[in-house]
């Protein structure tokens, strides 16, 4: 795991970019002249009472360079097509950067809009002009919406507002649930039985996503007095979600694939044991390097936006991953179809079924609510999703951890030959079968 971590975290620190809300930096003439514009950074403005600071170390070679900040609001893939000149001509709204520190108001919109910003001097668009061995202008951006007092203090774009505050409201549900549930929790787990590995799963994932969700507060909580906020905290959110999320696909993995495995061998008079065969193991392992690899990527690939691990701007490696998920899911849907259908006992087929609802809302959560934000406004479609997806997939381990913990369905589960659930069972002291 410390070299995942160590992996992960190279792979996020290579990759970062200045799309942070306090953004400092170098103005470089080659890069503007290579980009047509050297990109600074993007900020969604709530549409009233948005403001840009811009803080210069050298103002007199700004002046000589004529650097500007040119603004453009939702910028268009067309102007891609344009040339130099036409192209920031586009811009909604230019900047001259001649003094040390430069305060400017951005004009009321009727919604909230995404802005990007663009450096460019006197040689961006003089590409066969030599660029004078001018030192590189070192600056500060700082970029603020409204608070609620109506004053430009807040450091969150449109798209981050309220975030901060559903991390910590989460973070006190699960305070509050682990004070209720962590005696009976703990006992559970002590007298082991015939759910023990997979109530142990469940525990681990719940106290990973409840690790990720604490560094996400962190991170966020810095970052709404600084507009930076802790790097390495956000790094650790996505790590931590990162094992939540192959750790319960292993165990998914684990139950479905076991049970296709051994459907044709004749039921055991025994209780439950774990099918550990060379060929459940490979498909469960395969799964979650499969499943790992894709989020490394999917991180490796996405180079804006919050610390968080769903985003509606998806990249290919995110796409294939929802796809995994789907395909997962009409898997578990197929094992457990041939389960129900001959299986005559209501008790057994309430099992299956409650078992099901649980793994879909995991597998598909993502998914179904990556196509449904698309009826939302463009700002609020993050939200959406990393809200939607956390609490969905915490539902998810509330309905299995019901589900193994009942006690109305606990003997009779235990009492099934590995032929219908290939759980991880331990043995138990030879109670007679119903």
């Amino acid at each position: 795991m410390s070299y995942l971590l160590a992996t992960f975290t190279a792979l996020v620190l290579l990759n970062s970019e200045a799309f942070g809300k306090s953004v400092t930096g170098l103005f470089k003439s080659e890069a503007a002249r290579q980009q047509r514009g050297q990109f600074i950074t993007k900020f969604m403005y709530q549409g009233y009472d948005g403001l840009l600071v811009t803080r210069l170390d050298n103002a007199p070679l700004a002046r000589e360079k004529e650097s500007r900040l040119l603004l453009f609001q939702n910028m268009d893939s067309d102007l891609d097509n344009l040339n130099c000149t036409e192209r920031l001509r586009k811009a909604h709204l230019a900047i001259s950067l001649s003094v040390d520190e430069h305060n400017q108001t951005i004009p009321k919109q009727s919604s909230p809009s995404a802005w990007q910003v663009l450096y460019t001097d006197r040689y961006t668009c003089q590409k066969d002009a030599v660029i004078p061995s001018y030192p590189d202008l070192s600056f500060t951006i700082l970029l603020f919406n409204a608070d609620s007092a109506g004053n430009p203090l807040e450091h969150f774009s449109a798209e981050e507002a309220g975030l901060h505050t559903f991390y910590f409201l989460l973070l006190l549900a699960y305070f509050i649930a682990s004070c209720i549930y962590f005696k009976p929790l703990h006992q559970a787990l002590k007298k082991g039985g015939p759910m023990h590995s997979i109530l142990k799963v469940l525990t681990t994932v719940l106290a990973l996503q409840g690790c990720s969700a604490l560094c996400n507060y962190i991170h966020l909580a810095r970052y709404s007095r600084d507009g930076v906020g802790l790097h390495l905290m956000g790094i650790l959110a996505e790590f931590w979600d990162m094992v939540s999320q192959v750790s319960m696909l292993y165990m998914l993995l684990s139950l479905c694939v076991g049970w296709t495995l051994s459907r044709g061998r004749k039921p055991q008079s025994g209780p439950l044991q774990w099918e550990q065969t060379p060929r459940s193991t490979a498909v469960a392992v395969g799964g979650v390097v499969i499943q790992g690899g894709l989020l490394l990527w999917e991180q490796f690939s996405e180079t804006e936006g919050p610390h968080h691990s769903f985003h509606v701007q998806q990249s290919v490696a995110a796409l294939l991953l929802m796809a995994l998920r789907v395909g997962l899911a009409l898997l578990l849907a197929s094992v457990l179809y041939q389960i129900i259908s001959n299986e005559r006992s209501t008790l057994k087929r309430d099992f299956y079924l409650c078992f099901a609802k649980g793994c879909f809302l995991w597998f598909l959560c993502h998914p179904v609510l990556f196509l449904t934000s698309a009826i939302f406004n463009v700002h609020q479609r993050e939200k959406v999703l990393t809200i939607g997806v956390i609490l969905c997939q915490t539902i998810s381990m509330v309905i299995l951890y019901q589900l193994f913990l009942s006690r109305s369905l606990y003997w009779e589960v235990s009492s099934l030959s590995s032929v219908s659930l290939p759980l991880t069972m331990s043995r138990m002291n030879n109670r007679p079968r119903y």
